[in-house]
């Protein structure tokens, strides 16, 4: 019994309809933007295992790291604990972010970053006596999916479920050129009322709601507007941190820095789950006191373990010298790209950084549309990974990625969209 069979009797997958998905394919080994199946097939990671692995499988730097903190020691409590590997990540990656950013908050992926900071921004007006508790966030965003993340998330595909469990957010629509206007007045209204903790926001890019991109001009209007009224903003650079946009972190487009980063996916090249929350000084403070009870009580079993915390003090060292890397990357999408537009099956072909996504020409569209399944299963046949979401295909590899193997994954893109035509 191959490894795809033993997972269909034991595995529960994410994201994942057991009745109607494939087996899934079990791999032994990677390489680069290469992962290779039990078969010895190999598949293009032209997603770079949602989104996590930025300096291709099985980076030597980054494992040898691991490996040498799994001689000295695997994991400690961390509270009344700490460990070099923990202050290094926290003193590499605030010498990555403004000035501002002072303190970090250690957890295990990006819907716990967004947790915690969701808990620190509506504690932090609790402590100073002015209890806020209204949040703010876009139409369409996705956070994750822990209950507080889901809360300031879209509500439909993800949480149904949950729906009635879950705290009322503010939603505004994203910005456009044609919806600036209202979009800013519903903000400000909203702002003007005195019950905002924070705006929480995924800077120019919603990832999981297709890839939409806005501008960086009508953000960073919003952010001035929330600044001058001292709310608190929240940027979430789970997907859009280290390099992916162009720039180290999307907030670097703008001028008005966040309160706090959420950060998670890149921060270990893939390795190990990791989570921080970073914070500025005067959210910190507000926690300080004889008063146990402003405490921020939050934590678990594995924060600021040793090995997630190794494996990201080796990928931000990678990530010091990968800028030629992120630059070629980023000038191959932007010709792939160009190439795309004038295809006449594609609509709303957009680019930033590392970044390529479009929609297929098609009647209806969104999360479930049919040909998700048929795009997916047509590429992986091929031997490329991409995961559609509905009717929108987007790429976004390893920063490792070969032009040949980049030259690949869209030759299987035309491929497969000839087929549709058949």
């Amino acid at each position: 019994m191959n490894l795809s069979e033993r997972d269909q009797r034991v595995i529960w997958h994410p994201f994942t309809q057991h009745q109607t998905a494939s087996p899934a394919i079990g791999l032994v080994s990677g390489e680069g933007a290469i992962l290779r199946d039990e078969n010895g097939r190999d598949y293009i990671d032209a997603i770079s295992s949602w989104w996590t692995n930025l300096f291709g499988h099985a980076h030597p730097q980054i494992g040898a790291r691991v490996k040498q903190q799994l001689d000295t020691l695997e994991h400690a409590i961390f509270a009344g604990f700490t460990h070099a590997p923990a202050v290094e990540v926290a003193e590499k990656l605030l010498g990555l972010l403004p000035a501002q950013q002072q303190k970090v908050f250690f957890s295990d992926n990006g819907s716990t970053s967004v947790e915690v900071a969701i808990k620190m921004a509506i504690q932090y007006w609790y402590n100073l006596g002015t209890p806020r508790t209204t949040l703010i966030a876009f139409e369409g965003a996705y956070h994750g999916d822990t209950f507080g993340a889901m809360s300031v998330g879209a509500r439909g595909v993800f949480n149904q479920p949950f729906e009635s469990l879950l705290f009322e957010v503010a939603a505004v629509d994203l910005p456009d050129d044609d919806n600036f206007d209202a979009v800013m007045a519903r903000f400000r209204t909203l702002i003007d009322s005195g019950t905002v903790a924070a705006f929480i926001y995924e800077p120019l890019v919603q990832g999981s709601a297709g890839m939409r991109m806005y501008k960086a001009v009508h953000l960073e209007a919003m952010l001035r507007y929330a600044r001058e009224k001292r709310v608190l903003c929240i940027a979430d650079e789970v997907f859009t941190g280290f390099g992916r946009t162009g720039k180290l972190f999307a907030s670097d487009y703008l001028d008005t820095k966040p309160d706090m980063y959420c950060i998670s996916k890149g921060i270990t090249g893939g390795f190990l789950p990791l989570g921080l929350t970073t914070c500025t000084r005067d959210i910190y403070d507000a926690f300080l006191s004889d008063d146990k009870l402003k405490t921020l009580f939050h934590g678990h079993s594995y924060t600021g373990n040793l090995l997630a915390c190794a494996a990201a003090t080796a990928s931000l060292d990678v990530l010091s010298a990968s800028a030629p890397m992120r630059e070629d990357l980023a000038a191959r999408q932007q010709a792939a790209a160009a190439r795309l537009q004038s295809h006449p099956q594609l609509r709303n072909v957009r680019q930033l950084g590392t970044i390529v996504a479009f929609e297929v020409h098609t009647h209806g569209g969104g999360y479930f549309h049919q040909l998700r399944d048929i795009l997916y299963e047509g590429c992986i046949r091929r031997g490329v990974l991409l995961r559609p979401l509905g009717n929108t295909l987007y790429v976004l590899p390893p920063y490792c990625i070969t032009a040949e193997q980049l030259d690949k994954v869209y030759a299987v893109i035309e491929e497969v969209l000839a087929e549709l035509t058949l």
